[in-house]
């Protein structure tokens, strides 16, 4: 089962946020793989929340001529000579977004040649996985944040997230000082709560937009609206000061969508710094290394769960694993994933079927890739 052809399509993909009645124009970016065999069997794979050109030539100029000839069922050889390749000191950066697309790829075509889906090939756990709804967006008020909770929890919503943080560090250079941005973020959390009742689980995620002081500020302002888990609550997902941070406000934390390699997930377990580890198959290494640090986080008896969103492709390693938790029914994700792949799955009563097809369960609609690929790149913005 040789690999014959390797080939990544950036993508910057327009999109309709909606919940109830609140409708807002946004936009999410990513990179498109697909590997194809000798005897024509073609893998997908995707990567996001980075820069879907710099990884698109990252795969069409280096990691898709390493791959050539390399036996396609043997994902670990595949896996170890991109490693050494991309990333031969360590780095986390785009290199590993490049790993991560094209092992998931590997991994739909070793479905689709054995005849079996993903998550049974990890192991088969269980046949569906529950899921948790990210719907609060900082291009949304506060009025809108309460309207389209309600709306959430409507549809069979008992999960809820929202953004908090706003990338405050990020934009230090705007008027708007950081102590601002988390009596805002109060507020906001507050009206949610308010909106939605007790019942209804609530998690908040900064995107790695907070230092450490004003992370526990806002963690202590809404401690008491029960919020199920922080999380990325500072910048650089750093470690010490997520620990320090666990033990004064006694908040659970989440972290680890956006790192690329295993050692990272294990330093926060070791330093007790988070209650959560989140591996996303399309950014930590794809399911080959997602699934070691799944392993790693059992034996710290943490659990893990699905951050940074693509609930199709998390999926497979939620229902796989005996391990596995809770997957990301990211609004704006999920619209991406309608445009380029059409008919998908459907969540019913907090719960998401898995596919009994082979490989990844769901195929793209080239065409639609096709016709995005040529809108304007997303120089920066739109990455989830």
């Amino acid at each position: 089962m040789k690999i014959a052809r390797v080939h990544a399509t950036p993508l910057n993909v327009p999109l309709d946020y909606a919940a109830g009645g609140v409708r807002r124009s946004t936009s999410l970016s990513a990179c498109y793989v697909e590997v194809e065999t000798a005897e024509g069997l073609v893998g997908h794979g995707l990567t996001a929340i980075t820069e879907e050109e710099v990884v698109a030539g990252i795969v069409n100029e280096v990691a898709g001529p390493a791959l050539a000839g390399l036996d396609a069922m043997e994902h670990e050889a595949a896996w170890n000579r991109l490693y050494w390749l991309l990333c031969p000191r360590g780095q986390t950066g785009y290199g590993m977004h490049a790993v991560a697309a094209l092992d998931v790829a590997l991994w739909d075509i070793k479905g689709k040649a054995l005849g079996q889906p993903i998550w049974k090939l990890l192991g088969g756990a269980r046949p569906r996985v529950p899921v948790y709804t990210t719907f609060g967006f900082n291009f949304l008020d506060r009025d809108s944040l309460a309207q389209a909770a309600q709306a959430c929890v409507a549809d069979g919503f008992g999960h809820l997230k929202m953004v908090v943080g706003h990338g405050a560090l990020q934009r230090r250079d705007e008027p708007r000082p950081l102590d601002e941005v988390i009596r805002e973020d109060a507020r906001r959390v507050r009206a949610v709560r308010d909106a939605v009742g007790e019942e209804p689980s609530l998690y908040i995620d900064a995107n790695c937009s907070l230092d450490g002081f004003h992370a526990e500020k806002l963690a202590l302002s809404v401690r008491d609206c029960g919020i199920a888990f922080f999380e990325e609550p500072v910048t650089q997902n750093d470690v010490r000061l997520m620990a320090d941070l666990r033990r004064r406000t006694g908040m659970a934390l989440a972290a680890g969508q956006n790192e690329g390699l295993a050692f990272r997930f294990r330093d926060m377990l070791v330093a007790g710094a988070v209650d959560y580890v989140q591996p996303n198959v399309i950014i930590s290494g794809g399911y080959t290394q997602a699934a070691k640090i799944a392993g790693m986080a059992e034996a710290f008896n943490i659990p893990v769960a699905n951050g940074g969103a693509f609930p199709l492709h998390n999926m497979h390693l939620h229902g796989g694993l005996a391990h596995g938790g809770r997957v990301e029914w990211h609004l704006v994700a999920v619209e991406m994933m309608r445009k380029l792949y059409g008919d998908i799955p459907q969540p019913h009563g907090g719960w998401l079927d898995l596919p009994d097809k082979p490989g990844l369960g769901f195929e793209p609609d080239r065409a639609a890739i096709a016709e995005i690929a040529k809108l304007p790149s997303s120089a920066g913005k739109g990455k989830g």
